[in-house]
C-alpha cells in the first residue's frame, strides 16, 4: 500500500539519498564528493544545502553562506581556518558541530637513495625530490603540503628548480606507484591513509621521513597537531617518526547558523548514527562525536546549540 502525499515525497527523497550513498561508497573515485539540496528547508522557504567532501572547498562554502553544514578532513583544517591561518588569510566565522572521529597521520616516504634525515635537511642540501601526490588536486592534501613545505622552509617550485620533479597519481594505493619508485620515476610520496599504504611502501625499502623539529613546532603554532609514527605499528621502522596528525572528519556550519537549524542537523546526524561510516564498531556513539579525542580532534568551538543538543543526548 502507497503511502499518502507528503510521505511519498518523502519516500522518493529516500531513494535518492540511497542512490547518492551507493555512489559514494562504491569504488569509482569520481562520487568522493557529494552536495545535497533540500527544497524549502532554507530560511524564508529557500533551498538548504548540504556539502560532503574532504577538501577545503566546503571551509569557504560554509563562510560564505553557500551551503549550511559541510564536512572537512582532517579536522585541523577546520582550525586553520577558524585561526586564519595557513592557506587561510583571515578567520572565517565558523563552528563544529560533530566530529567523526578516524586517526590518521601525514606521512613522507622516501627511497633509499634519499640521504636525507628530515623533511627539513631538504632544503639545507636542496635534494632534487621526485614527489609523488594525489591526483584529487582540490584534496585537502595540497593546501596542507603547502603548508608543510613551508614549515621546512622551501615549497614545490623550489622542489623543480633544484631539479625534482612532481608526479600526481589517481590515489593513495594507485599501484603505479610503487612501479615508479622501484624504477627511480620518483622518490618520494607523500599522502595520508597511512594504514592503507605505508606497510606496502616499506616493504619495497622506503622510509618515513621525519619533518624536523623546527617544521613540527611551526606547523603546531598554525593548529596542527603534533603525532609520531611509531615503531610498536610498523616494526619496520628503526625508530619512531616525528609528523603531524590527519585525523577527524569536522562537521560545521556558520557561526551564525540558527539554533533551530544546528539543532535539526545534530538530530539528523543523531538518527542516522548507525548508517555514518567510521572505524569503531557499532553505532558513532554520541560522546565520540563533540569531545575532542585523538582520532577526532575538535580545536574549534561547538555552536552553542549543538552543544546543548549533544548534552542533552549523552549516550
Amino acid at each position: 500500500m502507497h503511502a499518502p502525499g507528503i510521505e511519498r515525497g518523502k519516500e522518493c527523497a529516500a531513494t535518492a539519498l540511497e542512490i547518492a550513498k551507493g555512489l559514494a561508497l562504491g569504488d569509482d573515485n569520481r562520487f568522493w564528493q557529494v552536495k545535497l539540496r533540500v527544497e524549502g528547508a532554507g530560511a524564508e522557504g529557500g533551498p538548504l544545502d548540504l556539502f560532503g567532501s574532504d577538501g577545503p572547498e566546503g571551509l569557504y562554502a560554509v563562510a560564505e553562506k553557500q551551503v549550511a553544514m559541510a564536512i572537512v578532513n582532517p579536522s585541523a583544517l577546520l582550525t586553520l581556518a577558524y585561526r586564519g591561518t595557513g592557506p587561510f588569510r583571515v578567520p572565517l566565522p565558523l563552528r563544529a558541530i560533530a566530529v567523526v572521529p578516524s586517526y590518521d597521520l601525514f606521512v613522507f616516504a622516501v627511497t633509499r637513495d634519499v640521504d636525507v634525515n628530515s623533511l627539513e635537511e631538504v632544503r639545507e642540501r636542496r635534494f632534487p625530490l621526485r614527489m609523488s601526490l594525489r591526483g584529487q588536486r582540490n584534496h585537502s592534501l595540497h593546501p596542507i603540503l603547502d603548508c608543510v613545505l613551508a614549515a621546512a622552509g622551501f615549497s614545490l617550485k623550489d622542489v623543480v628548480e633544484w631539479g625534482g620533479s612532481v608526479h600526481y597519481e589517481p590515489g593513495f594505493n594507485s599501484p603505479g606507484r610503487l612501479e615508479m619508485a622501484r624504477d627511480g620515476r620518483i622518490n618520494t610520496i607523500f599522502d595520508e591513509a597511512v594504514y592503507h599504504w605505508l606497510a606496502e611502501v616499506q616493504r619495497i625499502g622506503m622510509r618515513p621521513l621525519p619533518l624536523g623539529t623546527n617544521a613540527v613546532k611551526a606547523l603546531v603554532q598554525l593548529g596542527f597537531r603534533r603525532n609520531i609514527i611509531d615503531k610498536a605499528t610498523y616494526p619496520m621502522l628503526e625508530a619512531d617518526v616525528e609528523t603531524i596528525d590527519f585525523s577527524g572528519f569536522a562537521v560545521f556550519v556558520h557561526a551564525g547558523a540558527p539554533d533551530e537549524l544546528v539543532t535539526r542537523i545534530c538530530a539528523g546526524l543523531d538518527a542516522r548514527r548507525a548508517e555514518i561510516p567510521w572505524e569503531g564498531f557499532g553505532p558513532l556513539p554520541i560522546s565520540y562525536m563533540w569531545r575532542d579525542t585523538p582520532d577526532g580532534p575538535l580545536d574549534v568551538p561547538l555552536h552553542p546549540a549543538a552543544e546543548r543538543y549533544w548534552a542533552g543526548h549523552p549516550v
